[in-house]
């Protein structure tokens, strides 16, 4: 790997690890999917690339989260696998959120971002309960970095290396 890997988040893969074939990690990176996670991996047909991990923004039992931690940005991973060389290309996007009546209103950035980000969001509501005792009603956390680990260990642990793009080709 290169010399300035640590600015766009680029890893080998780890040392000992017989490298899948492609399909095999695309199920890999698939299974990172969970019903408790606040992010999902999806096909990324749509945006021209192999798959994508982005905050579950739109999703029923999600939205109310986010709208309530007045979150402004949606965060996306878009992968492209490069099987010739073994690695999977990413590149991160920031899109700006507008909630109308508790609802997510996905709008392009005027501001465009293409690159590599890390960035974290927390925050809590302190107020009263349903039963007038006082406390924390909601806390939530988002951070780049719970969507990019996983993924990028699982990369790494099929074999492969995780390259971010900044200014390349995806």
């Amino acid at each position: 790997m290169g010399l300035f890997d640590f600015l766009t988040g680029s890893k080998s893969a780890a040392p000992g690890a017989v490298k899948l074939p492609a399909t095999s990690l695309r199920t890999a990176l698939l299974a990172l999917n969970r019903e408790t996670s606040p992010w999902q991996v999806r096909d990324g047909a749509p945006e021209g690339c192999d798959l994508v991990a982005e905050w579950k923004i739109v999703d029923a039992r999600w939205y109310e989260i986010f709208a309530k931690a007045s979150l402004s940005k949606a965060f996306k991973v878009l992968m492209k696998f490069d099987e010739a060389r073994g690695e999977v290309r990413a590149v991160d996007q920031e899109w700006t959120v507008e909630w109308r009546a508790g609802v997510p209103n996905l709008s392009l950035s005027a501001e465009a971002f293409r690159g590599q980000k890390v960035e974290m969001s927390f925050g809590a509501a302190v107020g009263f309960r349903e039963d007038f005792s006082p406390g924390v009603i909601y806390e939530y956390r988002f951070a780049t970095k719970e969507i990019k680990e996983p993924l990028q260990s699982a990369v790494t642990g099929s074999g492969w290396s995780w390259k971010g793009v900044a200014f390349g080709k995806l």
